[in-house]
């Protein structure tokens, strides 16, 4: 629970409270970037342990809600989504093999890349997808759903009779 605990205050709290240090001075200013850290995992969240993926999770959906609220007042937001990355975390979480892993990438072309995708204008930057129209169709298909919660009424699949139909 610790461990837990120690991932939700650095991966949630810390950023959210950074960021919100951050944001009025950039408002104020009516320029500035702020770019957060998720990971893969946000989106692949069956990779790693819940509370590692959900607080990744948090990182994107945070972003989004950021770029909604700050795009009119002259502040980009950008989240990067990094895969496997070669730093001492695999040390501390005692993989340390994984740091040379075929699939893992350098710290260097992470930052190279997370810095060309904010040049390109993304708003989130994944340097490990290839093709991003992979990433694109999953947010149109995404944004296409959320379109279709607002319903007062169960779907038909549970076989439900609701109050007002009876």
């Amino acid at each position: 629970m610790e461990a837990m605990d120690a991932m939700i205050q650095l991966n949630i709290t810390a950023l959210t409270r950074l960021t919100c240090a951050v944001a009025p001075a950039l408002v104020a200013r009516g320029s500035g970037t702020i770019v957060n850290i998720s990971s893969v995992v946000g989106i692949a969240v069956e990779m790693l342990n819940g509370v590692c993926s959900a607080s990744k999770s948090y990182v994107l959906s945070f972003g989004h809600a950021l770029q909604k609220d700050l795009a009119d007042k002259g502040v980009r937001v950008q989240t990067v989504l990094p895969g496997a990355t070669a730093t001492e975390f695999w040390d501390v979480a005692g993989y340390a093999a994984q740091k040379t892993s075929a699939i893992t990438m350098s710290a260097a072309d992470l930052v190279d890349a997370a810095l060309a995708g904010l040049d390109q204008g993304e708003l989130v930057t994944i340097p490990g997808l290839q093709d991003v129209a992979d990433w694109t169709r999953w947010q149109e298909d995404r944004r296409a759903m959320a379109a279709k919660f607002g319903n007062a009424k169960p779907s038909a699949r549970y076989g439900l009779v609701t109050a007002n139909a009876a």
